[in-house]
C-alpha cells in the first residue's frame, strides 16, 4: 500500500530488558505508535520513543483486554491513517512462537501493509536458562520441544481459520507421541491445563517421575521456580498456587536446576527499583543495579538545560576561583563555553573547586583537576572549605606569609536555578552565575504509574526530584535509598524509611543498596 505507514511485529523477550534485541530497542526509539502486550516487562516500554502513541492491547489469560481479530485491524488502521509511520506491534517473546505473530501479519498481507518481523528471544529457552535449567544436555537430552499448553480437557484438536490463501487443518496436540519422545518437553502457557496434559501423558505412557519444573514470571524480578513430577503436577500447582505468566518444563534436565540455578544468588533477584535521575545520567546506575539483578524503572522527576546566551565570558578574567556544585553544572558551564568559541585554556591558572566526588569526575573528562574538594560533600561543605581558605588568606598576609591567595570576591559560583542561598551566605563576596535550568517532568504515563507502584524501593539523587516524585505519583514504595543528606531530609519529611549511601557517589549508593538487601535475605 502506497505511502502507508509500516508496522514491525517485535518480539520483546521473556521479561528481562537486556534480552530485547538491539534491533528492536532502534526500532521502538523511533515509533510513531507502540502496540503493546500485557507481558512486555515496563522497563522496555522505557526505551519507547517518550512521544508515541502508547496503545495497551494486554491480554490476560481469562479476559481478552483487546480481541485478536480487532488488534488485527488497529495496525492496519494505524498504518492507513498514519503515511510513513513507523508502527511497533510489541508482543512478549517471539512473535512467531505462539505469539499470534503470523495471524497479525496474514491480516497486514491481506490489506496491502509493508510490514518487518523483529525476532524475540523465546520464553521456552531463555527462562529455563536464568532457573539454570539448559533445555538440552549431553547425555540426558538431545532434543527440545517446544509446545502449546493450552490444549483442554474438552477439546483435542484446534482450527487454524483460512484467511489469506492458507487452508484450514485440525491441530491437536499427539499425546501418544509426546509420551514417547526422550527429549525436553516445554509447554508455554496453559498452567491451568497441566494437570489434564500430565494425566494424559501418564496415561500415554509417560513416567509419573518425570522431573518437572513451573517457572512463574521468567527472568523478571518476581521470577520463582517449584519443583514437581508428572504425577504431583497437579496437586503441586495447587499448593504453590502457580499462576500465570509461567512456563512448564519436563525431562531430566529439570534435575540441573538444583545446582545450576544463578540468577537467584543475585544480591538484588526479585526487585524492581525506581530510578528518578535525569534520562542522560540513569544509565550509569541502571546498569550497576541490572547487574545484581534488579529490573529497574527509569522515571526522571526533573530535566535540565542550559541557559544559553546568558553568560559572559569575557568576566571569568575577573575570577581566579571557580566552583561547580553539579554534574549539570560542569556540562552546562562547558557546553556554553565551546558554543561561545572558547576552550579550557580560559581557565588557565584559576583554581577549580567541586562540590564532591561525583562532580570531580565529570570536570576531569573535560581534563580540568580540582584544586578543593569538601570532605563533606554538600553546599556547605563546599562553602565551609572555601570560606577557610578565604580566612586562611587575610590571616597569612596579617603575618606578611603568601597564604593561599583566595579572595573571596573573586569566587564564581556556578550553579542552578534551584540552588539554595546556603553558599552565597557562607560567601557573600562571591558572585553567582546560574548556568542551568532544572524542570519537573509534568507527565508520566499510565504504564510508569502502574509499575511504580508495583516497586520495591525508589532512588533518589536530589531532593527536587523528591519533592516531584511525591506530586507526580499516588501509590509509590514506602522505601527510599538516597544520596546525600538534602536528599535524605527531603525523602523522610514526605514519609519514606530512608537508607542513604556513606559518600555521595553513585558506588556508595549502588553498594549501600545491594548491602540493605543482602542483609535482608
Amino acid at each position: 500500500m502506497s505511502g502507508a505507514g509500516k508496522v514491525y511485529l517485535i518480539g520483546a523477550g521473556p521479561g528481562d530488558p537486556g534480552l530485547l534485541t538491539l534491533r528492536g530497542k532502534e526500532i521502538l526509539e523511533k515509533a510513531d505508535v507502540v502496540v503493546y502486550d500485557r507481558l512486555v516487562s515496563p522497563a522496555i516500554l522505557g526505551f519507547c520513543n517518550p512521544k508515541a502513541k502508547m496503545v495497551d492491547v494486554g491480554k490476560m489469560p481469562t479476559h481478552h483486554k483487546v480481541k485478536q481479530s480487532e488488534i488485527n485491524k488497529l495496525l492496519v488502521q494505524f498504518a492507513c491513517e498514519m503515511p510513513g509511520a513507523t508502527i511497533a506491534r510489541l508482543k512478549g517473546g517471539d512473535p512467531f512462537v505462539f505469539g499470534r505473530g503470523g495471524e497479525e501479519a496474514l491480516e497486514l498481507v491481506s490489506a496491502g501493509v509493508e510490514f518487518e518481523v523483529v525476532p524475540g528471544i523465546t520464553s521456552a529457552i531463555s527462562v529455563p536458562a536464568y532457573a539454570g535449567i539448559p533445555v538440552s544436555h549431553r547425555g540426558i537430552a538431545t532434543s527440545f520441544h517446544i509446545i502449546t499448553g493450552h490444549e483442554k480437557a474438552e477439546s483435542s484438536s484446534k482450527v487454524i481459520p483460512a484467511q489469506a490463501g492458507i487452508s484450514s487443518a485440525p491441530v491437536g496436540l499427539d499425546f501418544p507421541a509426546l509420551a514417547k519422545c526422550p527429549g525436553t518437553l516445554i509447554f508455554l502457557m496453559g498452567i491451568a491445563n497441566m494437570d489434564f496434559i500430565a494425566r494424559r501423558l501418564m496415561e500415554c505412557g509417560k513416567d509419573p517421575k518425570t522431573p518437572l519444573a513451573f517457572i512463574e514470571k521468567g527472568t523478571t524480578p518476581y521470577q520463582r521456580t517449584v519443583m514437581a513430577t508428572l504425577e504431583t503436577a497437579g496437586e503441586t500447582i495447587a499448593r504453590e498456587n502457580v499462576t500465570a505468566p509461567a512456563i512448564t518444563i519436563m525431562g531430566g534436565v529439570v534435575e540441573l536446576g538444583q545446582t545450576l540455578a544463578w540468577k537467584k544468588n543475585l544480591p538484588l533477584s526479585g526487585k524492581r527499583l525506581v530510578v528518578t535521575r535525569a534520562a542522560k545520567q540513569a544509565s550509569g546506575i541502571t546498569a550497576r543495579l541490572t547487574a545484581l539483578g534488579a529490573e529497574v524503572i527509569e522515571t526522571p522527576m526533573i530535566e535540565t538545560r542550559s541557559v544559553d546566551g546568558g553568560l559572559d565570558f569575557n568576566s571569568l578574567a575577573n575570577f581566579e576561583t571557580l566552583a561547580f556544585t553539579s554534574v549539570n553544572g560542569v556540562e552546562s558551564f562547558f557546553r556554553q563555553l565551546f558554543a561561545a568559541g572558547c576552550d579550557v585554556r580560559v581557565l588557565a591558572g584559576k583554581k577549580i573547586a567541586s562540590v564532591g566526588k561525583i562532580t570531580e569526575k565529570k570536570l576531569l573528562e573535560y581534563g580540568i583537576r580540582c584544586d578543593y574538594v569538601p570532605e563533606d560533600h554538600t553546599g556547605e561543605g563546599l562553602g565551609k572549605l572555601l570560606a577557610e581558605k578565604c580566612t586562611s588568606h587575610v590571616i597569612a598576609s596579617e603575618h606578611g606569609e603568601r597564604g593561599n591567595r583566595l579572595e573571596e570576591s573573586r569566587i564564581l559560583l556556578l550553579q542552578g536555578n534551584l540552588a539554595d542561598e546556603t553558599l552565597l551566605k557562607l560567601l557573600p563576596q562571591a558572585t553567582r552565575w546560574v548556568v542551568y535550568e532544572t524542570l519537573p517532568v509534568t507527565e508520566l504515563p499510565e504504564w510508569k504509574r502502574e509499575a511504580v507502584a508495583a516497586a520495591d524501593a525508589v532512588v533518589f539523587a536530589s531532593s527536587s526530584a523528591v519533592e516531584n516524585f511525591v506530586k507526580m505519583t499516588d501509590a509509590r514504595p514506602s522505601l527510599s535509598f538516597c544520596i546525600g543528606r538534602m536528599t535524605d531530609a527531603a525523602a523522610s519529611k514526605h514519609g519514606f524509611e530512608t537508607v542513604t549511601s556513606d559518600e555521595t557517589t553513585m558506588d556508595s549508593l549502588v553498594k549501600k543498596i545491594a548491602e540493605y538487601y543482602s542483609a535482608a535475605r
